[in-house]
């Protein structure tokens, strides 16, 4: 069976709104995998009511359980976000929060339910801020479970005070490509040694 993967984007914008940079981003990303036979959907975030808490379902209304089924039935995780004040969004900060239930929720071998899975980043912004972006979704991501490959990560910051989004780049620089394609690479082949031989239970 092919891999799946789902990339979560934390852009600020709806669907509905202007054309995002995340989405652009994540689009490449997908585009790499999608070369190595991984299928991928990807999440706008903002479209959906997701509650604020820690629980895997906050009642009435929340979006979450749905997104979480999504992620847990994927076997990569690509986690998009735009900087702003020199930190993942606040969309990235609320998906975050809910995945803290993960340390919780555990097989019979005292697994998290979504240990097994690898998860990658993306990050675009018009400041400095990339490499301290990455490090907190990275240590948050392992925290609940997922495992990062080796150059798990796909960034464009433009120049400080300008006004150039990534999505508005007539051309990709290549730089960001050989970026997203070794990110590419790297996860699919951990991804595929995970699901053959998965992390060991505890001792019995």
């Amino acid at each position: 069976m092919p891999l799946k993967a789902l990339a979560l984007n934390a852009t600020l914008k709806s669907s509905s709104g202007e054309p995002s940079s995340t989405d652009r981003m994540l689009a490449l990303i997908g585009e790499a995998m999608r070369k190595q036979d991984v299928e991928t959907e990807t999440i706008r975030l903002a479209d959906h009511n997701i509650l604020p808490g820690v629980a895997s379902d906050e009642g009435p209304g929340d979006a979450w359980p749905d997104i979480r089924k999504m992620i847990l039935d994927a076997d990569i995780l690509v986690f998009g976000t735009p900087i702003w004040l020199g930190q993942p969004s606040s969309v990235a900060k609320r998906a975050l929060e809910r995945m803290d239930a993960f340390l919780e929720e555990t097989d019979d071998q005292g697994r998290m339910v979504s240990c097994g899975r690898v998860a990658a980043v993306a990050v675009v912004g018009n400041e400095d801020g990339a490499h301290h972006v990455s490090a907190e979704l990275y240590q948050a991501l392992n925290d609940v479970g997922f495992t990062i490959s080796a150059n798990a990560v796909a960034y464009w910051v433009g120049e400080a005070m300008g006004s150039t989004n990534f999505v508005d780049l007539k051309q990709v620089p290549e730089t960001v490509t050989t970026a997203v394609d070794m990110l590419a690479r790297n996860t699919v082949h951990l991804a595929k040694l995970l699901k053959q031989n998965h992390y060991p239970g505890k001792a019995e």
